[in-house]
């Protein structure tokens, strides 16, 4: 398939992914691939992707969600239920590098797109499906949403460890967490295909990558066998485990090394220092005693005060921000981590690339596209290659 008008330069440059995913967590993956070069063409059924609707924007089904997963896509309805529909999709997949879609695998394979099908018309491509469960296990053809993935993966469960009231984390984090990890696995498969000429099928499921997400350190003593202790990681759970409360607000801080203790209990001469606390091994045992005696000290001081102290001192430490004040951080503005499109309803300022590249940066190519918007230019592109 030919470059688009808006070629992308980045290191995924000449991959060309067909993507049915819809929600958050595959267009979250392949809004990624795009911003990093790939040519992504976005399968919509007739009445688009849902998320189009669920959040504000300048137009009717243009919400700030879906425009920020979906930019640099092309857009193209078509209905897989129909004859028209999967034809152009099979001429689609026979020129693409990956294939990735969120549908239940029940869903797919009514259509005739599972792996089978898709490697049948492209042998060597990089299929992905991006799920709430894997289909190996008796939950597969469950239907999932960050909530229910939430709760079933135990972050509630430490929530109400940390709080003393079971809550979701305040950001959709299996949805992203899980596009993450399809982004990563389907450029793994990639490489592997680069090393070997051979493509091939991956699998991820929402519930299994939180499970490991959460278990890094809420393993805990189970990992052991016999087991040295309980399910979970003390210190990310104890109550006292919360911003300090300060004279005028709050500030986040992290006294935790011993070479930081020792420089925060020699600049501050705590009444409460005591020798019985002098190493991290002897911290650990009693971490939430320790961030207690701490909240008592941060009260005695202004946010602005701690700041400067801690930043002498080398201390870890940050205030509060919320979201509105992170789309004007003087940090963020220094690395050009904003980007500016243009868009038909106006410019769009997007948070831009977390990762930086040497050689191959990539960038945002295009705002996100109206339902179908390259429809026609698409199929076009594909009548020329058939003649």
């Amino acid at each position: 398939m030919p470059p688009s008008s808006a070629e992308g330069t980045g290191p995924l440059a000449g991959v060309v992914v067909v993507d049915v995913t819809a929600n958050v967590a595959g267009p979250y993956a392949t809004q990624i691939m795009a911003d990093l070069g790939a040519e992504v063409i976005k399968i919509e059924p007739p009445e688009g992707d849902p998320t189009r609707y669920i959040s504000a924007g300048p137009a009717p089904g243009m919400g700030s969600v879906f425009v920020n997963v979906n930019r640099g896509k092309r857009s193209v309805v078509l209905d897989l239920r129909s004859a028209e529909g999967r034809t152009a999709l099979e001429a689609l997949i026979a020129k693409a590098d990956v294939f990735v879609h969120s549908m239940r695998f029940k869903a797919i394979a009514k259509l005739g797109f599972a792996y089978a099908e898709v490697a049948a018309i492209n042998p060597e491509i990089v299929y992905a499906n991006c799920y709430g469960y894997s289909r190996r296990g008796p939950e597969g053809d469950l239907p999932a949403y960050d909530d229910t993935i939430q709760a079933a993966a135990g972050l509630p469960a430490v929530q109400q460890m940390l709080t003393g009231e079971a809550s979701y984390v305040g950001t959709i984090m299996a949805d992203k967490i899980a596009g993450l990890t399809t982004l990563y696995a389907t450029v793994m498969a990639l490489f592997s295909r680069e090393r070997t000429g051979q493509g091939q099928e991956v699998e991820v499921g929402m519930f299994e990558t939180m499970a490991a997400f959460l278990l890094v350190e809420h393993a805990g003593g189970a990992l052991f066998t016999p087991a040295t202790g309980p399910a979970h990681y003390h210190r990310a759970v104890s109550p006292n485990r919360r911003p300090y409360r300060t004279k005028d607000g709050h500030i986040s801080a992290l006294v935790y090394n011993d070479k930081h203790w020792a420089r925060f209990v020699g600049a501050v001469q705590p009444p409460w220092a005591d020798p019985e606390l002098a190493t991290l091994e002897q911290r650990a045992k009693q971490i939430d005693r320790v961030y207690g005696l701490l909240a008592e000290t941060f009260a005695q001081r202004t946010t602005g005060e701690w700041l400067e102290l801690l930043r002498e001192l080398g201390i870890p430490a940050a205030p509060l921000r919320t979201p509105d004040e992170l789309m004007e951080d003087p940090h963020l503005e220094a690395v050009g981590f904003y980007e500016t499109v243009d868009s038909p309803h106006g410019p769009i300022r997007f948070p831009g690339l977390p990762t930086w590249f040497s050689r191959t940066p990539g960038h945002i190519t295009r705002p996100a596209p109206a339902l179908g918007a390259h429809t026609d230019e698409v199929l076009a592109e594909l009548a020329r290659e058939q003649t």
